[in-house]
């Protein structure tokens, strides 16, 4: 029953991994996909690493500090992506 709830997670971290790209595709803005991107590719991989940690139990602070890491780094990530862009946008728009 727990490999199949792992197994399942792993999944559907990889169904996000793949919502979240599919709006690269259309004719929106560098923000909107930055920030599509960015938390569907969070969500999916602790979705992973969750699946990860009902099948290897043993490894729970290493993978605990996986999602941590994951939680904080995509978020700070995306926001410095994003302001670097914006300011590159105004300074065009000068």
């Amino acid at each position: 029953m727990i490999d199949i709830l792992s197994y399942s997670l792993m999944v559907i971290g990889i169904i996000f991994w793949f919502w979240g790209t599919l709006p690269l595709i259309g004719n929106r803005s560098v923000l909107f996909k930055l920030h599509s991107l960015s938390v569907a590719d969070t969500l999916g991989s602790m979705t992973i690493v969750i699946g990860l940690l009902l099948k290897i139990p043993k490894e729970w602070s290493l993978l605990l500090l996986a999602i941590i890491t994951l939680a904080i780094w995509n978020t700070v990530l995306g926001y410095v992506i994003a302001y670097c862009v914006s300011d590159q946008e105004t300074d065009g728009r000068r």
